[in-house]
């Protein structure tokens, strides 16, 4: 057994180890890491691997916006959800990087293909979805800006037709 002194020793050097380790990689600092001021591309320049590897978009729509596709007044409830503003019709809208989008597509089509009564794959984008039922409908859209899951429900004045080409108009406008 070793001596009291040199486990005593041992232990007060390890916090000391691993604050000086947390400093290294940029942990437990408060102040966070400046964002860079440039994607770099691959060996061959291609921006679209860049984009593979950016954050997520910001929220494509504005009220305005989502009030014309749809049809009807819209309001923001922040965080890309807007709302009739009576509590009944809205639609949310996700955005994810590119490749947690690519990574996730499969799966949620495989989902979709569950819970609605119809799916459309799109040729948009990367790759891209739009599935309706009665009162609810999702799009998913995966393309070199990042990655959209789109849910429109309770639009009491839609039918499944009229959600698929709202939400077809909707990531019309998101791919530009």
């Amino acid at each position: 057994m070793r001596p009291l002194r040199h486990r005593v020793a041992q232990l007060l050097l390890v916090p000391v180890t691993v604050v000086g380790l947390l400093g290294a990689v940029g942990c437990g600092s408060s102040d966070p890491a400046p964002p860079p001021d440039r994607v770099d591309t691959d060996a061959a320049g291609d921006a679209d691997s860049a984009g593979a590897v950016a954050g997520p978009p910001s929220c494509p729509f504005t009220a305005e916006q989502v009030s014309t596709i749809v049809g009807q007044p819209m309001v923001g409830e922040g965080s890309c959800l807007f709302s009739d503003g009576k509590g009944v019709a809205s639609l949310t809208v996700e955005t994810a990087s590119k490749i947690a989008g690519s990574g996730t597509f499969t799966y949620k089509r495989d989902q979709a293909a569950q819970r609605y009564d119809q799916v459309d794959d799109l040729d948009q984008g990367d790759m891209a979805y739009v599935a309706v039922k009665d009162i609810e409908g999702e799009a998913v859209l995966v393309d070199s800006t990042g990655a959209y899951t789109l849910i429109m429900s309770s639009f009491t004045r839609l039918d499944p037709a009229g959600y698929g080409q709202t939400l077809r108009r909707l990531l019309d406008a998101i791919g530009g």
